[in-house]
């Protein structure tokens, strides 16, 4: 895809619109709908994503809904357009809610096994790898380590 603006200018696009957006959320209270997708290879490896805005830390793909779309349907756009991998099985395990920089924020959290190499945009995404579970990196994000708890939760119910 031809980019019109060049990789450095939009990541200082996408922290500046962070900036303003946790502005907005802090003042209005807004309330936010997400998804987020730990996902595996056949491996059982941990894709994980670092942003270019934010604390820096490892996440799990997560984004938020568009007005009236299906949660599978943003789990799986999430997925493929932060690291280029398309889920082959997604199934919810859980339903998280927290604040996030002052906004109610309800997540709905998937499991999936993904094909294809992961590859960021070095737009929003500079950094999107698979991990061994036993092996991850830090700094992992509070938000992915809540998200892993309910993951390995749901995996030992099974």
């Amino acid at each position: 895809m031809l980019r019109l603006i060049p990789a450095g200018l939009h990541r200082l696009a996408y922290r500046l619109a962070h900036a303003v957006r946790i502005r907005y959320w802090q003042a209005t209270g807004a309330r936010l709908n997400g998804v987020a997708v730990v996902a595996t290879d056949l491996n059982d490896q941990l894709l994980l994503i670092r942003l270019s805005y934010g604390s820096g830390g490892w996440n799990l793909p997560t984004g938020g809904l568009k007005r009236g779309e299906d949660i599978e349907v943003a789990a799986r756009r999430e997925l493929e357009e932060e690291t280029g991998c398309k889920a082959n099985s997604l199934a919810l395990i859980g339903v998280q809610d927290d604040i996030l920089h002052g906004a109610q924020n309800t997540v709905h959290v998937f499991k999936a096994r993904v094909s294809g190499q992961p590859k960021g945009d070095m737009r929003e995404v500079i950094e999107a790898r698979f991990f061994p579970m036993h092996s991850l990196p830090e700094p992992l994000t509070k938000s992915t380590r809540r998200r892993l708890e309910l993951y390995r939760e749901h995996s030992q119910q099974r």
